[in-house]
């Protein structure tokens, strides 16, 4: 029986519960044409996912409530250009994945993370195109450290696969368990804490001074690119770098691309010399890819 005050949305499937406040909804701002933002009833923005909701201009009264798909409180406005650009299926999964998670390990998550674990795995499934496979080897450490994360982990890639047909391999799995992590906002200890801050603030300067950009602190393309330094500094600090297997076609990358590795380089030494963390050359040809896109976007 579905509580008094909420409505049944149907969508790929799964079951969403809305509060009823969404049942007035004004579409003020066009996100795409399957993505806008929202004001409810009580004056709340909310982001709002389905077909065809950004296509009308804005702004106007959404009088056939049955196109919504997905609703999103309290999203951070530095996503709202990674919404733009996330293929829908993906991210309607990640909504989904979210939802169990927060059912499976009974708390609350951070309310952006259906973007950034869509932001992961759109990324891990390009990177699997492109023939970059890498392996993330601290699955015994995770899964002693958060055990329920880790048992609810392969839920995310079932639900990805059934709902968009993308196939990722088991070892993603772990991936999506940090992002859980991260999400219930554990942090370590403050020493940690601080020297990760300490790191990430000298691979700053010296990805602007490599790259020649001026990194903006709050866009979502610097977010993810720190993301992924915090994860290769738990790899580094429990001496388990990645052992992935790069394909031939990565390659091309160190010829193609001599700037982003020279800044990679660079950073691996930096790590090297200063923390006495050696990086592989599959965390050198992964920190290449995240150089490479942060740095184009930045620029552009």
């Amino acid at each position: 029986m579905i509580p008094v005050g909420f409505v049944m949305c149907v969508s790929v499937g799964y079951f969403l519960l809305c509060r009823k406040e969404v049942f007035d909804l004004q579409i003020i701002r066009k996100i795409n044409t399957s993505a806008a933002i929202a004001l409810d009833s009580a004056g709340r923005e909310i982001v709002v996912l389905g077909k065809g909701i950004g296509f009308p201009a804005v702004p106007y009264e959404l009088e056939d409530l049955g196109k919504i798909e997905r609703t999103f409180y309290d999203v951070d406005p530095k996503y709202m250009d990674m919404i733009a650009e996330l293929p829908k299926p993906i991210l309607i999964a990640s909504a989904d994945i979210t939802n169990q998670a927060e059912i499976d390990l009974n708390c609350e998550l951070n309310p952006n993370l259906p973007f950034t674990l869509a932001d992961h795995l759109n990324f891990a499934h390009e990177r699997l195109k492109h023939g970059i496979n890498l392996v993330t080897p601290i699955a015994y450490d995770i899964q002693n450290l958060y055990p329920r994360e880790y048992a609810v982990r392969k839920m995310a890639l079932t639900i990805l696969q059934d709902q968009t047909g993308i196939i990722l391999p088991e070892h993603e799995a772990v991936n999506v368990a940090l992002h859980l992590i991260n999400a219930e906002a554990e942090s370590g200890d403050i020493h940690t804490l601080m020297m990760n801050m300490q790191i990430i603030s000298e691979i700053d300067r010296i990805v602007e001074q490599e790259m020649q950009v001026k990194l903006d602190k709050n866009d979502y393309n610097y977010h993810r690119f720190v993301t992924h330094l915090r994860y290769l500094l738990l790899r580094l600090q429990s001496e388990t770098q990645s052992e992935g297997e790069i394909y031939t076609e990565s390659a091309v990358f160190y010829r193609d691309y001599p700037q982003n590795y020279h800044c990679a380089s660079s950073i691996a030494n930096y790590l090297k010399n200063t923390w006495g963390w050696e990086c592989t050359d599959d965390e050198i040809v992964y920190l290449m890819t995240h150089i490479r896109r942060l740095s184009e976007r930045t620029k552009s």
